[in-house]
Formats: C-alpha cells, sequence, structure tokens
C-alpha cells in the first residue's frame, strides 16, 4: 500500500472518527454538547479539512406528528480549495533552487522539487477545462470541493422530498446568494447545478437565473440579487466596494461593524498581544527542524535568515496545459521565509492543502515531510489565530467577532418571520460564502458548547480549549434551518451543523418543541435570542 492510499485511508478515519464522536450518547440534547478532541486519525487539516456530513439522515429525529416542511435555509463555506495565490509552494520552489545549487539536500529533500513543481502546476491549471470554473487557476475549487456541495444537495433533496416537490414548489422561488467572491459563486452554481439535475422543474424556480447556469458568461451580481456582501463578505467590507451600495440602515451598521472589525484585526492592542504570545511559543524552532532537518543539510538550515539566504514568492513559473499552451504565473513577492520558523509553517500550508487536491495532486504526497506532531503544532497555531481573530476570542475580542455576524443572524430569523406572516416567496434560501463568515456567525449563535471566550490570563492551546477548526469549519461548512408548520400555524425550527442535528444555546432548552428534542418553538427560539 502506498503513502498515498495511506493518506486518503487517514482522511475516510477521520471522517469515521469524527462522525462516530458526533453521534456518541454523551451529546444527548440533555448533556452540554461539545466538540470531539482530535483523534489519533486527525491529519490536523485545521480549517482546511475536506467535508464529511456529520450525521446519517436515516438517523434524523423523526418530524412531530401534524407537522410539515415549509421552507429552509442554508449558510455555506465554499467547498475545498488549491491554495488561494501562489505565495507559499513559490517561496520554498526557490529556497529549493537553492539548497539544490549547493548540494544541501538529502535523499528524501530531493523529492521535494517535483512535488513542489506538481502543487504549483496543479493550482496554475486548477479548473481547467472543468464547466462551472470560470477562470482557471489558483484560488478555485477542486474536484471534491465541487463534490462537496453536490452531495449536500442531493441529502438536502432527500431530507425535504415535499418542500421541493414540483407541486409545492409551483409558484415559488428558490434564492441563491454568495458573497461574489469566483469559489462562492461556483459552490453555489455547482450546487443550484445539482438540484436541477436531480429535479429539473426546479430550474425555473431558482432566482436568480445566472445561477442556473455553468456558463462562465452567466455571472451573478449585486443588480440581479445574487451577490451580497453585507451578508456574505461582511468581513471586509471597503470604502470603494461597498459604501456606494448601502440602501439601508441594516447594511450601514454591517459596514461599520465591518470596519470595527478590521481594525480590531489590524491594530487591538490585546489582540496583538495574543497572537504575539502564540507566535512566541518555545515549542517553534524544536518543531521547524524536526521539520526541515529531514530535507536539508544542517549547515544550510543554520544560515536561513542570514544575508543571501531569505527566500520570497519572487519569479514565476510557467506549465503546459492540456493543449499544449504555456501558462506562466507569477509570484508576488510578498510572502519570505527568514528562518527555520517560516520554511517549516509554509510547508504545513501545502500538506494542509493537500486532502482537498487529492484528485488534482494524484500521487504527489506531501505528509512524508509534515510529522504528525508538527501538523498538531501547525494546527493549533492557525486555531489559536482563528479563535482570536475569527470566534470566541477574548472577552472584549468577541464583541467585534459577533457584532459582524448579527445582520446574517438577523436575516436568518427574518426569513421565518415572513413564513408566519405569509410574505416568504421562496421555499429556501441558500446562501453561499467563507470560514470568515461561518465562524462568526457560529460563535454569535453559541454553537457546540465551543464557543466560550477565554479569560485574558489564558491563551489559546488544545488543552484549555475545546474548539477545532476542522470541526467549526471545515472546507463546505454549512448551517441548515428546516422550518415546519402545523394545521394551527405553530412554527418549528431545526437547526443542522454539517448536517448533524444540533442544539441552539443552553438557554434555550425551554423552547424545545419536546423534552430531548433538536425541534424548537420558532417564536421561543426568537424570544431566547432576542431577536426583535
Amino acid at each position: 500500500m502506498n503513502k498515498t492510499t495511506l493518506v486518503r485511508l487517514s482522511l475516510l478515519s477521520l471522517g469515521i472518527a469524527v462522525l462516530a464522536a458526533c453521534n456518541d450518547s454523551s451529546d444527548s440534547v440533555t448533556s452540554k454538547p461539545v466538540t470531539p478532541e482530535p483523534t489519533l486519525e486527525s491529519l490536523y487539516l485545521q480549517t482546511k479539512t475536506p467535508y464529511l456530513p456529520q450525521q446519517k439522515l436515516d438517523t434524523y429525529e423523526s418530524i412531530p406528528n401534524g407537522f410539515n416542511p415549509v421552507f429552509t435555509e442554508l449558510v455555506a463555506r465554499h467547498g475545498s480549495r488549491g491554495l488561494s495565490s501562489m505565495k507559499y509552494d513559490l517561496a520554498l520552489y526557490n529556497l529549493w533552487l537553492q539548497a539544490k545549487q549547493e548540494n544541501a539536500l538529502t535523499a528524501l529533500g530531493e523529492k521535494l522539487g517535483a512535488d513542489l513543481e506538481a502543487m504549483m502546476k496543479a493550482n496554475i491549471l486548477l479548473g481547467y477545462g472543468v464547466e462551472g470554473i470560470r477562470q482557471y487557476g489558483y484560488g478555485n475549487e477542486t474536484s471534491v470541493g465541487i463534490n462537496e456541495h453536490r452531495g449536500i444537495a442531493d441529502r438536502l433533496l432527500q431530507r425535504l422530498p415535499t418542500l421541493f416537490n414540483a407541486k409545492y414548489a409551483s409558484g415559488k422561488s428558490i434564492q441563491v446568494l454568495s458573497s461574489g467572491v469566483d469559489r462562492a459563486v461556483d459552490s453555489a452554481k455547482f450546487f443550484s447545478n445539482e438540484l436541477i439535475k436531480q429535479q429539473p422543474a426546479l430550474k425555473k424556480s431558482i432566482m436568480p437565473a445566472s445561477y442556473t447556469s455553468l456558463s462562465a458568461d452567466s455571472n451573478p451580481n449585486v443588480a440581479d440579487g445574487g451577490v451580497n456582501r453585507f451578508l456574505l463578505y461582511f468581513h471586509s467590507l471597503t470604502a470603494d466596494d461597498d459604501l456606494a451600495n448601502i440602501q439601508t440602515i441594516t447594511q450601514k451598521q454591517v459596514y461599520d461593524a465591518s470596519l470595527a472589525y478590521q481594525d480590531f484585526e489590524e491594530n487591538n492592542a490585546e489582540l496583538i498581544e495574543k497572537l504575539k504570545q502564540i507566535k512566541s511559543d518555545s515549542r517553534a524552532q524544536n518543531i521547524a527542524n524536526e521539520v526541515l532537518e529531514p530535507i536539508f543539510k544542517n549547515e544550510f538550515i543554520q544560515k536561513l535568515g542570514k544575508s543571501g539566504y531569505t527566500f520570497s514568492n519572487t519569479g514565476s513559473y510557467t506549465v503546459i496545459a492540456p493543449d499544449g499552451s504555456k501558462v506562466t504565473e507569477k509570484g508576488k513577492g510578498k510572502n519570505t521565509i527568514a528562518s527555520a520558523v517560516d520554511a517549516a509553517a509554509y510547508l504545513y500550508e501545502l500538506y494542509s492543502i493537500m486532502g482537498g487536491m487529492k484528485d488534482e495532486l494524484a500521487t504527489t504526497d506531501f505528509s512524508k515531510y509534515m510529522p504528525k506532531n508538527a501538523a498538531k503544532f501547525y494546527a493549533q497555531y492557525n486555531d489559536a489565530n482563528d479563535f482570536y481573530s475569527k470566534g470566541p476570542s477574548f472577552t472584549a475580542g468577541k464583541t467585534y467577532t459577533t457584532n459582524i455576524a448579527q445582520a446574517l443572524k438577523q436575516d436568518l430569523f427574518g426569513q421565518i418571520d415572513a413564513v408566519i406572516n405569509k410574505s416568504q416567496k421562496n421555499i429556501a434560501v441558500l446562501r453561499f460564502a467563507h470560514a470568515e463568515i461561518i465562524i462568526p456567525l457560529a460563535t454569535s449563535l453559541e454553537l457546540n458548547g465551543t464557543m466560550q471566550s477565554l479569560p485574558s490570563s489564558q491563551t489559546f492551546n488544545y488543552e484549555n480549549s475545546k474548539w477545532r477548526g476542522e470541526t467549526i469549519s471545515p472546507m463546505a461548512a454549512n448551517l441548515q434551518w428546516d422550518v415546519y408548520q402545523n394545521n394551527q400555524g405553530l412554527t418549528l425550527v431545526k437547526m443542522l451543523y454539517n448536517e448533524k442535528e444540533t442544539s441552539f444555546k443552553t438557554e434555550c432548552d425551554y423552547a424545545r418543541y419536546k423534552l430531548n428534542s433538536y425541534y424548537y418553538d420558532y417564536l421561543k427560539l426568537k424570544q431566547c435570542y432576542n431577536i426583535q
């Protein structure tokens, strides 16, 4: 059995282990749900972990007698992707070329050059010839990512067959929204395309129509209602892109919250200090040596960071496309390796993207360069950064990370209000965004018992917090709210988080329809979250 096969089996084991933990009786609705500790099978891919549904359809709680599905809504992260741009790969390649020139490579290190070349080629041509990918290259969804959203769409139809049948859906719409970023738009298109593939009659219900075609010429935008940055890109609004589009008080509030959040990320003294503490982990140098010593000779490692031995993503790399044409990608020179710690961390970035690129990378395997304990170290480092800058943070920081999600949370409730007052024109609202949206939203809803801030006297690590990026926001992470009504007009809502039945925050237990049920009385739930 080769190493690549072992990696793929480990990915499967990760899904099985997490699924088992999610379905364990210790996570009953009468106890406090917790995110499972990463198991021995975990590859420590952090938020780049490929998506797996966390519960089987046939294990869901039955719909209460007398109730029927009337509406559903989704907020999803885009599917598994390649590298966002030519950064870590080119910088490492420049470093490798220098080591090669100096005869400073071990036998394992000799293999790294070909693997780096394979990584760059796979990303330069990512999406080439794939229907639905508008412009091939870095940042696109992989075949794994495409199939992640197709699978979620299939299971949505299986879960709510009566909601999506032609008779019920007639005259109603399926509203699709995205952040407007390519990989989010593409996820929405692949999702919509799968709905149409399974039930062609739904095509006329999907709005806007720009999401019904995989053609590169079909581009959803703000004008046709298919793009909403205020709801789905709220972490990074700008004056140039968004100020002129503000039309409501709510959008102005989101814009102001976004600017405050960005200022928090860049200038908050407590956050800066926390991130400094995380970066200064005394184990970093030893871990870096553990990663690099099997690859490079020691005298070369000792030179890293000295004059002439810093390496950036400068220059370019050219590959041959399937049609025989040459395609060149240039680096921007903004990512620099100035130490052994940098070099090892950059290798982790390539290792962690590997799971979602298993088809494009074929036999290329970066796990041989990343010992398991090193992968855990870097996953913890990245989780700590996300915890403080996007998630529960410290108490004051959580205010910023949750304020930016308030409008989206309000919209989730507002869509159900429209069902109750009979103004809802949709049977479904499907939203596609990013980890920077999923994490603040989950934090705002206080889900899974892992959204507690840490006191200033503590610094996040895997011993004092159960918050894990691999379960909070893996690739294609999603929250789904299914809405049901009976003849008396009572409205219930059930939440699925990564397709697992999930409790709302414990303070809302009084809103459960019945003891131990995942169905909640909507009006009581709305009251619990203090939604006006």
